[in-house]
């Protein structure tokens, strides 16, 4: 799909990858403001496309006294202000059909949950709006089983589609990313690698997702080596103290670094 499609979309012209970042949650409007500021100029520091992420709910907790969020139109009120504020696109993920005519009027990109992905109804739901969907694989899934959650969005009369790749189940407690699906997935759209996800450790005794965020960097300089199109990254100041993924998120300070290396990589790439 054209990357300049999607309102105040920046730096389309470029070979760079395009980002999805921002907080796991919206959990207020200072610290989105304040993460998005921060985002907004490192990526046009860098000439990166970015469209700035975060939850207006979080539908899907390990426990019932889980954050879920703030409520969900006073989020999805400070992402629309972020996007005025900074001139830049916002994604958000949604869960039930009736989340798409809401979110519709706030932000530009749709993303459908990897365990959520299999549920015809709320594709569809999200394709007829018109907006961008990146459809998240499910962990259970293979890469070429995503040919079909892209058809049904295409189907719908929606060409703008992405996959991402959040990792795959291994074991109970692990995820691992398997590289040769990327280049399977790029057949059918183009391919985004959550960084963020795909190291997490679910299934915790605590009821508290784990990860190992510090291997982010890593798995990052790997997706891009593999042709990733898009790199997912969840990013906070305070992850310690984070309502939501705070095990997995990178700290905001040394997002500067990994975007800096990244980059430098993406041009080395396109020398192939």
């Amino acid at each position: 799909m054209d990357l300049s499609a999607i309102p105040q979309m920046k730096y389309t012209s470029g070979k760079n990858f395009f980002l999805l970042c921002g907080p796991c949650a919206i959990e207020g409007e200072e610290m989105a403001m304040r993460i998005a500021e921060t985002i907004v100029a490192i990526t046009d520091r860098l000439e990166i496309p970015f469209v700035f992420k975060g939850s207006f709910k979080k539908a899907n907790r390990s426990r019932v006294d889980s954050f879920t969020g703030i409520g969900d139109e006073k989020a999805l009120k400070i992402l629309r202000k972020v996007s005025e504020t900074f001139k830049v696109p916002t994604i958000t993920d949604i869960h039930q059909v009736t989340d798409a005519e809401l979110a519709a009027h706030y932000v530009d990109v749709f993303q459908i949950p990897a365990f959520l992905v299999r549920q015809t109804d709320l594709v569809v739901a999200a394709a007829q709006t018109g907006k961008v969907v990146n459809l998240k694989k499910g962990q259970f899934m293979s890469p070429e089983s995503m040919r079909h959650a892209t058809t049904k969005v295409t189907d719908s009369g929606n060409n703008q589609v992405w996959i991402t790749d959040r990792g795959t189940m291994f074991g109970y407690q692990d995820m691992i990313v398997d590289f040769r699906g990327i280049p399977v997935m790029k057949q059918f759209a183009p391919v985004v690698l959550d960084v963020t996800h795909s190291l997490q450790q679910p299934n915790q005794t605590s009821g508290v997702t784990g990860g190992r965020p510090e291997l982010i960097d890593t798995i990052a300089r790997a997706g891009i080596a593999a042709g990733v199109d898009g790199i997912f990254l969840e990013t906070h100041f305070d992850p310690a103290n984070a309502k939501s993924d705070g095990a997995n998120m990178l700290p905001l300070n040394q997002l500067e670094g990994l975007l800096t290396r990244l980059t430098a990589l993406r041009k080395t790439v396109n020398q192939f």
